[in-house]
């Protein structure tokens, strides 16, 4: 499988979260359009079908990541 470089997984990750920080689900057309086209790009950077496994598996491609670290999943 090609893997994204961590520089895209990075933007990916960090416009994500941005947009939903914002809310961006009840914003106007344009605007849901944008998160999910940036999720979808994250599900097909990381070779993923659902939006919170892309994010998982951006966070654990990136440097400095720690394998047995999946804190990111207690954080519901």
């Amino acid at each position: 499988m090609l893997m994204a470089h961590p520089a895209v997984l990075t933007d990916l990750v960090e416009k994500y979260e941005t947009l939903r920080a914002l809310n961006a689900e009840k914003g106007g057309p344009a605007v849901r359009q944008r998160m999910e086209d940036v999720a979808y790009t994250l599900c097909v950077s990381t070779g993923t079908c659902d939006v919170d496994a892309a994010l998982i598996a951006a966070r654990h491609q990136l440097p400095g990541a720690r394998p047995e670290d999946d804190s990111v999943l207690a954080a519901s």
